[in-house]
């Protein structure tokens, strides 16, 4: 699901690259016979009308095209899920376009990685990172994982330590009857991020990210399909739900 969209300049994304980007921000919904998954919650539904005001100095870097009815919310309605019965909300990490819908799903538990959490508890830290609490802490019951957490035990939606980025990123191996997807999140910005170890200029821990991008670089080569963060050409080839109709 495409939760709007952000512009910024495309050494933001890749190191010493000239020119802008607009890149998407998705979600994922994951249903499984067990209960529904929720992977990343957009941007805060604020940021359609006021991005300065919810986001601060980094309304100056990223510009926002975040259309009413494309909020986490909208976009599940739109097919028939209600946000109020998703099971699992599985944060990639705390940065604002993955957690900004967060308040919009109230009952479901919310996984994260210790290292991330932890890192948020940190105000040294969670500002060196960009984290604010007021996207990301709503009281949701919290599952606090340490390396790979298996949501139903059966092997299917699978959470995988991507560090690097952050302190504590997480990735989701979804094992589907074609074969494995990973949903990297910021793990993995673009195409080129994989291909060429390309990283973006700012990250917590260039080595981590680096053994994270090894890793999916394994995965891919044994046969897993690869969902790049915030590929604007990828993304384009990948079917989409549609926004809520008002």
């Amino acid at each position: 699901m495409t939760c709007g969209w952000l512009s910024a300049k495309r050494r933001v994304f890749l190191a010493g690259a000239e020119g802008m980007l607009t890149v998407p921000v998705p979600t994922y919904l994951v249903e499984h016979p067990k209960g529904r998954v929720l992977f990343d919650s957009g941007l805060h539904v604020a940021t359609q009308t006021d991005p300065r005001a919810r986001l601060g100095g980094l309304a100056k870097v990223f510009g926002v095209r975040f259309a009413p009815g494309e909020e986490v919310s909208g976009r599940l309605a739109a097919l028939d899920v209600d946000a109020d019965r998703i099971d699992f909300l599985v944060s990639s990490h705390l940065h604002f376009d993955h957690t900004g819908g967060n308040e919009q799903i109230p009952n479901a538990r919310w996984v994260i990685q210790r290292r991330e959490w932890e890192a948020a508890q940190d105000a040294d830290v969670a500002a060196a990172n960009g984290f604010m609490a007021h996207d990301f802490d709503h009281g949701h019951a919290r599952v606090i994982a340490d390396g790979e957490y298996d949501l139903f035990g059966d092997g299917r939606v699978v959470c995988v330590p991507t560090f690097g980025h952050t302190p504590g990123h997480q990735s989701l191996r979804v094992v589907l009857d074609s074969g494995p997807v990973i949903l990297t999140a910021d793990a993995c910005y673009l195409r080129a991020t994989l291909e060429d170890l390309a990283l973006p200029p700012v990250l917590h821990d260039r080595d981590q990210m680096l053994d994270s991008l090894r890793r999916l670089r394994r995965w891919r080569d044994g046969g897993a399909r690869i969902f790049y963060g915030h590929d604007p050409e990828f993304w384009a080839g990948v079917p989409q739900a549609p926004a809520q109709v008002a």
